[in-house]
């Protein structure tokens, strides 16, 4: 792996250099994004913002099966007593962690790693910083060891930038002149799911774009029409990523659930159940890891894929230049956010950045969602009939996912090559890659 993790432009096919130039125009420079809405700053918002981070992080620290870790800023968070161990090393660490005097038995793997539980809660991050040390192995190469690492929804990780959707009114139906861009293709969601009355409410937008199966749907309702944190996250990012395709056919799967928890192992599973006419994967979801360092079975997951495939994810939200993973892949097209200036985008500052970064787009969203209230302590019930607007590097990941698509039907190219071409335009801003309009 090298250490700039970007994707490698590949070979677009038997295209003149004529063509390519015409259609890199068209994919990624920039049809402008103007001036978009978002709220402005005041206390009302700023009050609600935190009340949903507040929420966030309340649902964090109650979960039994998540542990934080922070050390000189760098946070992540991981399952308790579970270490991931590549099984050409399982039976050097078995034997290290046993002279160590850990009791730990081996259980089911996944994503072609192995892994081992701690009879006792252990410091998982200390025993993999321990293990990591070239200084216990001398001859040897260093075991490939990590912890079980967690996704979860507040904004220092994935799908926020700290604040909840807004309710907003019903869309305009799909430009019926647009209707061929994306046609054919399919893209799989790989988030919270989808609400089991999507297709009905949305019969414009949503209806048969997908075939409803019961394991997709999101469980959004925390109790009667209370919603969880990011209950319908995955039906708002199958409505950003059909307008920004109209034609494309989706593949939702849930590897979230409706509070915006979940691990490497569900991330892992709701790949591999996307169906094989999927070609393209968004993923609006991402996580830190320990040492920074590119995690293991979604490493592996990802190179199982076909080579036609494109995918699709959020360089996460935390402002920052640390990597988040799986944007920051050398395979995968990682996507920024951009915010409304004065004149035009400008890069959002809640939005993840840096070289590993390819591409930009339009963070704030409204799109389809689901029907119910969020109810956040201190503020006044959100009550949402449909729709909503939301902000965040989720939002861009499936306009990107949307517009590799469009450009698919365009060119006659596959995903994986109409996604190299979309990011072959020139850097928007550094850090930001190229704006896709």
């Amino acid at each position: 792996m090298s250490p700039d993790h970007r994707i490698v432009p590949c070979p677009p096919g038997r295209v003149s250099r004529r063509r390519l130039v015409g259609w890199t125009a068209l994919a990624a420079a920039a049809v402008p994004l103007g001036v978009f809405a978002r709220p402005g700053p005041g206390r009302a918002a700023d009050n609600l913002d935190q009340a949903y981070q507040r929420a966030f992080l309340a649902a964090v620290a109650a979960d039994p099966a998540v542990r934080q870790h922070t050390t000189a800023g760098r946070e992540f968070l991981y399952r308790p007593r579970q270490l991931l161990v590549a099984p050409q090393d399982l039976a050097r660490v078995l034997g290290r962690l046993r002279g160590w005097g850990h009791q730990v038995t081996e259980v089911t793997g996944f994503g072609g790693v192995r892994r081992l539980l701690f009879q006792q809660e252990t410091d998982i991050p200390g025993v993999v910083t321990k293990l990591r040390d070239p200084r216990q192995w001398p001859g040897q190469p260093v075991p490939l060891v990590q912890p079980h690492h967690v996704l979860v929804g507040f904004g220092n990780i994935m799908g926020n930038p700290g604040g909840p959707p807004r309710v907003a009114a019903a869309l305009p139906a799909p430009d019926p002149n647009r209707l061929g861009e994306g046609a054919g293709v399919t893209v799989g969601v790989c988030d919270t799911g989808i609400w089991r009355r999507a297709g009905t409410v949305h019969p414009q937008w949503l209806g048969g774009s997908y075939l409803p199966e019961t394991d997709d749907e999101d469980p959004l309702y925390l109790s009667g029409s209370q919603l969880a944190l990011q209950g319908g996250h995955g039906t708002f990012v199958a409505g950003v990523a059909r307008q920004a395709a109209p034609g494309v056919r989706l593949d939702p799967e849930a590897a979230l659930a409706p509070t915006g928890i979940g691990d490497e192992e569900s991330l892992v599973a709701a790949i591999r159940r996307l169906g094989p006419e999927v070609a393209i994967v968004n993923l609006s979801l991402g996580y830190f890891t320990q040492d920074d360092q590119p995690p293991l079975p979604v490493a592996n997951t990802l190179a199982g894929l076909p080579g036609t495939v494109a995918v699709v994810a959020a360089a996460g939200n935390a402002g920052t230049s640390r990597k988040s993973w799986p944007a920051a892949f050398d395979t995968v097209v990682a996507v920024a956010a951009a915010s409304a200036g004065p004149t035009g985008p400008v890069p959002a500052d809640y939005s993840g950045r840096g070289t590993w970064v390819n591409a930009s787009a339009r963070g704030d969203r409204t799109s389809t969602f689901v029907d119910g209230e969020l109810n956040l302590p201190g503020q006044p019930a959100l009550t949402f009939h449909g729709f909503a607007s939301w902000t965040g590097t989720s939002f861009a990941t499936a306009h990107v996912s949307g517009r590799v698509a469009a450009l698919m039907t365009v060119t006659g190219l596959d995903a994986a090559g109409a996604a190299a071409l979309l990011v072959a335009g020139p850097i928007w801003q550094p850090g930001y890659g190229v704006l896709v309009g």
